[in-house]
């Protein structure tokens, strides 16, 4: 059996996963976003970071510490706001911004890449709803009496980690794709700017106020 004896369905699961990576969030615009502005190797810096996210919640997840979230009020609303308010400081980046679009390569690229990595990385983590995703769904394809629980979460997280990385970084590759349009309408981008931007502010205010 290529899978922990746990686990049950788990095709189904995949099939599951993937319909979720393709549902636009915020991950999504982020990467969009990164890969239009910086180009192909900054959006792809930017999925593999936000697929690193998912490490965090999949581990979480597996040791039990996502449960937390579920039944602390205080601890969700504290990684709720501190999720929002990260997601509100990069949409008045973004509005505020006038960077002008370049295709030239500029020196430290290097630390770009990384700084989009590391962004990436914490904005899918201070995502509290990620974290109760991974609670509520891996559960329903494990058996609760297996003594392999552990290794089973930890295998259906990086099933859906592999699975959401391809669609992240074809993601990433396809929007960089469209970039020379962007370059040369520097008004179009300058409005793709401040709408995603805009958008980010939104999706951080839905965050702080939404319900459990």
């Amino acid at each position: 059996m290529p899978w922990p004896d746990g686990i049950h369905d788990y095709w189904l699961f995949v099939l599951t996963g993937i319909l979720l990576n393709l549902t636009p969030g915020q991950d999504t615009f982020f990467i969009i976003g990164n890969s239009i502005a910086h180009g192909r190797r900054v959006g792809i810096a930017s999925a593999l970071g936000v697929c690193a996210g998912c490490l965090v919640h999949t581990f979480a997840a597996a040791l039990g510490l996502s449960a937390i979230l579920q039944t602390s009020s205080t601890a969700f609303t504290a990684i709720k706001l501190a999720g929002a308010a990260y997601l509100v400081y990069l949409g008045i980046r973004a509005v505020t911004s006038r960077t002008v679009l370049s295709l030239s390569e500029v020196d430290g690229a290097e630390i770009a890449t990384t700084v989009a990595f590391w962004r990436g990385a914490l904005t899918n983590v201070l995502n509290p709803k990620v974290a109760l995703f991974f609670l509520a769904l891996l559960p329903q394809f494990i058996d609760a009496e297996s003594p392999a629980r552990i290794e089973s979460f930890l295998f259906l997280g990086f099933t859906f980690i592999v699975t959401g990385t391809v669609w992240c970084v074809i993601l990433a590759v396809g929007a960089a794709q469209i970039r020379l349009a962007f370059v040369q309408r520097p008004a179009a981008y300058t409005w793709l700017t401040r709408a995603s931007g805009a958008l980010f502010i939104v999706l951080g205010a839905r965050l702080a106020v939404s319900d459990r």
